[in-house]
């Protein structure tokens, strides 16, 4: 089957796998979100317990997403991988610390005699919520804005120095958060995770104070997310792009690039209507009418966002990790990608994402049957 399709539509397969699991992580992200919530939605200890529950029985679902995504992208895109996670290290270095000490704090904040304290676990929690949605988003956001790096792959060849990829500047990375762009992005997936989180805190929590508290937060929260991620898409949507001359293969700046793959690609554009449609509508029935719906809309508004703006990066003929550096050192998917060999092998097994899809959807439903009260925190031995 797999063996029938170009290279080229190898690769877009992938890319479009690669997409899907980023927008599942952001969406996923409601659960650092959540962890930033914990002292604005409680008073008490056991209103904290139940915050806590409820959130932390998802934690590990991200984080398993997490290293997927990873995964999958150095399967497929082997350059990207080497260039962006090997060059902007000191992002990847603490966005990867900030998932370990929330592994950490979950595992132990509620053992007893633990020799940290829970409030320091709960600390960990919160900077996890703010510094894994922040950087996360910024590191995307260099997907249009570029990064200082230079590809040379000839450098394989040489015994002395067999390095591909060079990052370019001494911060490695961290340089990308001075960036107006980025910042926009990596703060808009940081308010709508604590808006997800909220909806979601609505959708599982049975206790009427906690709800109500939360129905105000979303609104609260709703207000920068909007402001943020049209400073985001107004931003790319109106600058110069990374466009590639399909023929030559040269990388070029073309004005209003992303808007021109918006319109060029109706189907994108579809679907990136219709997730922003999806997030504002589950926004409004979740914080006006408490509606245990406004999870879903908005976290299914939040996928197919996300999985538009990796259409937009990567599709049309674009560089989907640009070099400000070097234009020519911009990754395509065409030219980071693995060979047409092991995209083939790697296809078959992609045949199993649907039924681990499923499976993670019955363990979803399963521990959703009821909402989470203060019986099930007492009764739970297991509780975090």
């Amino acid at each position: 089957m797999f063996e029938n399709l170009s290279y080229l539509a190898l690769q877009q397969y992938w890319w479009i796998i690669v997409s899907l699991l980023a927008s599942l992580l952001v969406f996923l992200m409601f659960v650092q979100g959540g962890q930033t919530l914990f002292g604005q939605l409680s008073k008490t200890e056991k209103e904290k317990s139940l915050l806590i529950n409820s959130i932390g029985r998802r934690w590990d679902v991200t984080f398993t997403t997490l290293v997927t995504f990873g995964g999958a992208f150095f399967a497929s895109f082997p350059l990207f991988y080497s260039t962006s996670f090997g060059g902007a290290y000191w992002v990847w270095m603490i966005i990867l610390f900030s998932f370990i000490i929330q592994a950490v704090s979950y595992e132990y904040r509620s053992k007893a005699n633990n020799f940290l304290g829970q409030k320091t676990y709960d600390t960990f929690l919160f900077i996890n919520g703010i510094m894994a949605t922040i950087l996360i988003g910024i590191a995307v956001g260099t997907f249009f804005t570029g990064s200082e790096f230079s590809v040379d792959k000839l450098n394989i060849t040489n015994p002395a120095d067999p390095v591909i990829s060079r990052w370019e500047t001494a911060t490695h990375g961290l340089e990308a958060i001075l960036n107006i762009t980025n910042l926009s992005l990596g703060l808009a997936i940081f308010f709508l995770s604590r808006v997800l989180a909220g909806l979601y805190f609505i959708n599982n929590i049975d206790n009427d104070t906690i709800v109500k508290k939360t129905a105000k937060q979303v609104k609260l929260c709703a207000i920068p997310f909007l402001v943020f991620f049209l400073l985001f898409v107004g931003s790319i949507l109106t600058k110069e792009g990374f466009a590639v001359n399909p023929d030559t293969k040269e990388v070029f700046m073309e004005k209003f690039k992303y808007l021109h793959n918006l319109i060029e690609m109706p189907i994108v554009l579809i679907m990136f209507l219709t997730g922003v449609v999806g997030v504002f509508y589950g926004i409004f029935i979740g914080a006006f009418k408490t509606s245990t719906k406004g999870f879903w809309y908005s976290g299914a508004g939040t996928v197919l966002t996300v999985l538009a703006a990796f259409m937009l990066a990567g599709f049309n003929n674009t560089a989907f990790y640009p070099s400000t550096y070097d234009l020519q050192s911009s990754l395509t998917i065409q030219n980071a990608s693995s060979s047409q060999y092991t995209l083939t092998a790697m296809s078959y097994v992609s045949l199993l994402v649907p039924f681990v899809i499923a499976y993670i959807w019955y363990a979803w439903k399963s521990l959703n049957k009821k909402k989470v009260s203060d019986d099930d925190i007492r009764e739970d031995d297991m509780a975090y």
